[in-house]
């Protein structure tokens, strides 16, 4: 497992009984995770100071109880970058800190390559693969569906001082956004996407993340360059696994480009225990 373990502004305080003990800065939330299923005591003294804590509702959703003042949003650094933090609806706050091994990764490569590079984020949320990649030194093309998500992210550019780097910030169905790319034959040599556990085809149709995820690798490769340096898959889905996201790169890019594709899950350090909470997994093809 790699592990998001540089954090100074992110802390996983504890977890316990499905949920999660943070801190983001100088604010402390609870937010439910479905992975903690153990009931440890909690003896954390912050388990009963935090500023906020998600409740779930029965029929669906949740809402935020707010205990204590917290501002409507807030900067965290992590290293050299910088994003906004806003409590939102369905728990989220507009990052996630154990991404931070991807962002980290991301930008090595970048730096490793010594030459212009074009990234392609897909589902690209509210853009901290986006950052990275930026401030690493890539032009990046930035793509997400929602047109509230593509203005936090280019405020998380503006607050990491990167706002007048080559990016391309898009509003589109990344799915429709592929294919029109394909037909105006624009490449790209690294492909980061973390797609939603569901989503929408062209046609309306839904569609699961299992079901869909090959054939939208597959497609992606008509996008990649010649001389391609990394793909990307990131999932939160429990119904796929690593190594299947890994075998899915090694039938979709491998035998296009060669290389080789590795995964692991990604997590988060717990402070109380000493252990570590896993959340989600990536697998990542290497030229």
């Amino acid at each position: 497992m790699r592990v998001a373990d540089k954090w100074k502004d992110y802390e996983l305080l504890d977890c316990s009984s499905g949920q999660r003990l943070e801190r983001w800065g100088d604010v402390i939330l609870i937010r439910p995770d479905p992975q903690v299923i153990w009931k440890t005591e909690k003896t954390h003294p912050l388990w009963y100071k935090a500023h906020a804590v998600y409740n779930r509702s029965s029929s669906g959703g949740g809402k935020w109880d707010i205990r204590r003042k917290i501002p409507d949003a807030w900067k965290i650094k992590y290293g050299e970058l910088a994003f906004m933090v806003k409590p939102m609806g369905f728990k989220h706050t507009g990052v996630f800190p154990e991404q931070a091994v991807n962002w980290d990764m991301t930008a090595q490569i970048i730096r490793d390559e010594r030459r212009p590079l074009r990234v392609l984020n897909l589902f690209a949320y509210t853009g901290a693969a986006t950052v990275s990649a930026l401030n690493a030194g890539a032009h990046v093309t930035h793509v997400d569906a929602s047109k509230g998500m593509v203005a936090w992210a280019k405020e998380n550019a503006a607050v990491s001082g990167l706002s007048e780097q080559p990016v391309r910030w898009l509003v589109d169905d990344c799915m429709k956004f592929v294919e029109r790319e394909i037909r105006r034959g624009n490449k790209y040599d690294i492909i980061i996407m973390d797609p939603p556990s569901y989503g929408r085809g062209p046609g309306g149709e839904v569609w699961k993340l299992e079901d869909a995820v090959y054939d939208f690798a597959s497609l992606c490769t008509a996008v990649l360059s010649d001389d391609p340096v990394m793909v990307l898959i990131n999932s939160y889905t429990t119904g796929l696994s690593a190594s299947v996201m890994q075998y899915i790169l090694g039938s979709t890019v491998s035998p296009l480009f060669g290389g080789r594709g590795t995964s692991d899950e990604i997590g988060l350090p717990v402070t109380a225990s000493g252990l570590v909470l896993p959340c989600g997994a990536s697998a990542v093809w290497r030229r």
